[in-house]
């Protein structure tokens, strides 16, 4: 996860033998507060935001004849003090700098990269802010910036203004163009494609700091997909859990790109948000090891946390009528496609996928409102259960 995009509020912080409870005030990045890491610890990293706004500024300062390994910046949770790759004056009004997003435990995709800033002074006064290579370019609403315009989110916009303008000669603006080279083949990993963004990775951050795992940040960037749907006038959408449910949406279904929303592990948090909105019909499509276990009332499907599908296929079958030597084996089983083996053999599979399909929608509705057909499959993409009533699109 990249950043931390949770609501802005008092913390602590704990670094080496110290800690201290940064002041947020909404929109302020004044603060006053230190914030340091511990060279042990991996818990925390910098956003690509921090990553520019410290590119930015060295880059300003090389200007001036300051050539610093490290930059303090301001952030609304307090100083950062900023590692510097490279910096260099180009001539009397043009600089350029370079620094390296650290590394800290997480499966983000853009540790270690490198976030370039070129800064230009002008006459007047003011910062104009530009993404260039790798920078990603808005194509789609419902995001926090409009389209046609660079995905530079509105903290890091103005961290990079704030901070530049403290370090300005009087009576002087500037041109800041941010680039990150590797940001083409980096967005391929991320969601941007899906949300409209294009050409690069976004700069993202609302408090300067990236924390490890941080499932707040990885729920807003879940829901993107659902704000865009909702801007662009979807109310018609197709819940999967991830790209094989997204490629068999694809197969099943006649839906555009934007209707079909991965919900990830995330099936309680993405359904409390299709609640809250304007959604006329859901459907929820895809294979049975991530759907069966939302029928057991889970509803945070990672492995790691919650499992339960061999009880929950083993209890419907028993359900349906199945018999004990039938449960056993079910019980038994290694993977959801073996458990379904063992009821192809006694001709139960689509009765006891119809029963499984029954109880998810009836969670949903219990718990969120919400009436979703089910659509459960195989990973070959055959339908298991026949209870749905979805008009599936037409084989050419």
């Amino acid at each position: 996860m990249e950043e931390d995009n949770s609501p802005q509020k008092k913390e602590t912080i704990y670094t080496n033998s110290k800690f201290i409870h940064p002041k947020i005030v909404e929109g302020n990045i004044s603060s006053t507060s230190n914030i340091s890491f511990s060279p042990d610890s991996d818990d925390y990293g910098i956003t690509t935001g921090s990553a520019a706004t410290a590119a930015a500024l060295a880059a300003m300062l090389a200007i001036k004849g300051e050539n610093l390994s490290k930059v303090d910046i301001k952030t609304p949770l307090g100083n950062l003090n900023i590692s510097v790759k490279s910096s260099c004056k180009l001539n009397d009004s043009h600089g350029k700098a370079s620094v390296v997003k650290m590394p800290y435990q997480d499966p983000d995709v853009t540790i270690n990269i490198e976030v370039q800033a070129e800064v230009r002074l002008k006459d007047g006064t003011g910062v104009v802010i530009k993404g260039g290579e790798g920078v990603g370019r808005i194509t789609k609403p419902g995001l926090q910036v409009s389209p046609g315009e660079v995905a530079i989110n509105p903290v890091p916009r103005e961290m990079i203004r704030s901070n530049l303008c403290n370090a300005l000669p009087p009576g002087k603006g500037a041109e800041v163009v941010i680039e990150v080279p590797e940001g083409r083949e980096i967005a391929r990993k991320t969601m941007n494609p899906r949300l409209g963004i294009v050409d690069g990775i976004s700069i993202l951050g609302t408090t300067g700091i990236a924390r490890s795992m941080n499932s707040k940040s990885f729920q807003k960037a879940k829901k993107c997909q659902l704000d865009v749907a909702l801007a662009e006038g979807y109310h018609e959408l197709v819940f999967v859990p991830g790209n094989i449910g997204e490629k068999m949406a694809h197969k099943l279904l006649d839906v555009d790109d934007d209707q079909i929303i991965q919900m990830g592990n995330l099936v309680g948090y993405m359904l409390g948000e299709a609640q809250k909105s304007n959604i006329s019909h859901l459907i929820m499509l895809g294979h049975a090891g991530k759907l069966v276990k939302i029928a057991g009332g889970i509803f945070q499907t990672e492995h790691r946390l919650a499992d339960g599908r061999r009880e929950v296929i083993t209890t419907h079958t028993g359900l349906v009528g199945g018999d004990k030597n039938l449960m056993n084996k079910v019980f038994e089983s290694n993977t959801t496609e073996d458990m379904i083996e063992a009821l192809d053999a006694e001709n139960l599979t689509e009765t006891v996928f119809n029963s499984i399909a029954q109880s998810i929608t009836k969670r949903c509705q219990k718990r969120f409102n919400l009436k979703p057909e089910v659509i459960i499959l195989k990973m070959d993409g055959t339908i298991l259960n026949s209870n749905y009533n979805v008009k599936l699109a037409s084989k050419t």
